[in-house]
Order: C-alpha cells, then structure tokens, then sequence
C-alpha cells in the first residue's frame, strides 16, 4: 500500500431499537511497522479551534484508536475482552468501556478493511451495541462509494 491513503470510517449504534449510521472519508497517512500497521490522520471539532490527530494501530487481532488534541483517548478493541479507558473531550471527561464480540481484518495489496462489533458503556452504564468499520486505500486506487 502507499504512504497516501483515503480513510473511510462507517459505524451504527443501536440504542433501544433505533439505529444511528455515521460515516467519515479522509486523506492519511499509512506505514507498516514490526508487523503492524498504522494510519494517521487529522480531525477537526466543529466550533472548536485546533484539531485531533489520530493514530490507528491495526494488528490480526486487536485495534488501537488513540486520539490526542481537543480530545484524547486510547481505545483498544481486541476480541473478547473489555477494556476500560477515560476519554477527555471539551465538553469533559467520560469513562468508557469497549467489550469486543468480534474482529476481522482483511489485507490486500493496497487495501485493509476492519469490521468490530462491541458494546458499548459510558460512565459504567451500557448505551449501545455498535459496529465499526474502517477502510484504508491507496489514494492512487480508491474507490469511494458513500451510503444512502
């Protein structure tokens, strides 16, 4: 894969019957290191100045989100287990727990696709169950089709 990427990230919440769909496409950077890769990018918060700098750490079995900036967090999923971590945003702090169902990860010459599903707690309260799907393409290769 090449260093310059497009980045599409996709997820639904379901909370008490109701779905929520976001989707996010960006421009990043990708490397491969020891095995593992990883995929920066910038974020900006409306009505906030500054921006977010984001790092995924993808590897067969676990991803890491670490956000740092207006927000910061280090978030793990990895199959099975339940992590906890505090997440600080301008708004204030949140304590948030991730319990991975499952993980899939597939690599070709110049993609990579990971597809989570997890629940998800805030503040020691269950709010949803999500997926999350995140997409990585050379820029010279991708194709971009948005949902509807």
């Amino acid at each position: 894969m090449t260093k310059d990427v497009l980045i599409t990230i996709s997820g639904m919440q379901m909370i008490d019957g109701d779905n929520s769909d976001i989707e996010m496409i960006t421009t990043g950077a990708y490397y491969m290191k020891n095995g593992k890769h990883y995929i920066t990018y910038d974020e900006v918060l409306e009505g906030y100045e500054g921006k977010i700098r984001n790092l995924i750490k993808i590897q067969p079995d676990s991803m890491d989100i670490i956000k740092s900036g207006l927000t910061n967090v280090h978030m793990t999923f990895e199959k099975n287990k339940k992590r906890l971590t505090c997440y600080a945003t301008p708004m204030g702090d949140m304590m948030v727990g991730l319990s991975t169902r499952s993980i899939h990860v597939s690599e070709k010459e110049d993609s990579l696709n990971v597809m989570i599903e997890y629940s998800l707690d805030i503040n020691y309260e269950h709010i949803s169950e999500c997926n999350i799907q995140v997409a990585i393409q050379s820029r010279s290769q991708a194709q971009v089709h948005l949902r509807s």
